[in-house]
């Protein structure tokens, strides 16, 4: 068991403008963060809709373990990811549900990384985010999710 949190929260708006970070964002299933351009279908991928494409989350861990590790310095919403969290294994989360707060989401699949985030950040990410790149997730119940709430297994 765990009991990790929610570090941040970011958006984007607009397809591959940076990320913004938001003190609260509401999670519609079906669609994904309200004002996200996911929730809109204006995302890059958007032509390829699915519960996995509704909301992404990233451990914060990672992304300082790549600047550590690898001299790769990325800030949370570099990593053009929906939730930061502290303290979640998010690998784990594949093929369960778990509560973020009010919201309850599915783990669907590992969100490895891409060409589109390479293209945006660094070619690095592609070989140094392998298999923690993060977690892609379905919203299950509809809610507002704000940076500090509580994560934990269902």
């Amino acid at each position: 068991m765990f009991e990790g949190t929610v570090d941040s929260i970011y958006i984007a708006p607009v397809a591959s403008e940076p990320t913004v970070s938001v003190e609260q964002a509401r999670a519609v299933p079906g669609k994904g963060l309200e004002g996200d351009r996911y929730f809109n279908r204006e995302g890059t991928y958007s032509d390829r809709h699915g519960p996995d494409r509704e909301v992404t989350l990233i451990e914060i861990e990672t992304i300082q373990a790549l600047e550590r590790d690898y001299k790769l310095k990325l800030s949370p919403g570099d990593a053009r990811r929906n939730i930061v969290t502290r303290n979640v294994p998010l690998n784990h989360l594949v093929g369960r549900e778990f509560q973020v707060g009010e919201v309850t989401l599915r783990g669907i699949r590992l969100n490895e990384p891409c060409n589109h985030l390479a293209s945006l950040t660094d070619d690095k990410v592609k070989q140094d985010l392998v298999h923690r790149g993060g977690l892609r997730a379905q919203i299950i119940t509809e809610g507002v999710l704000r940076p500090g709430d509580t994560i934990q297994p269902r």
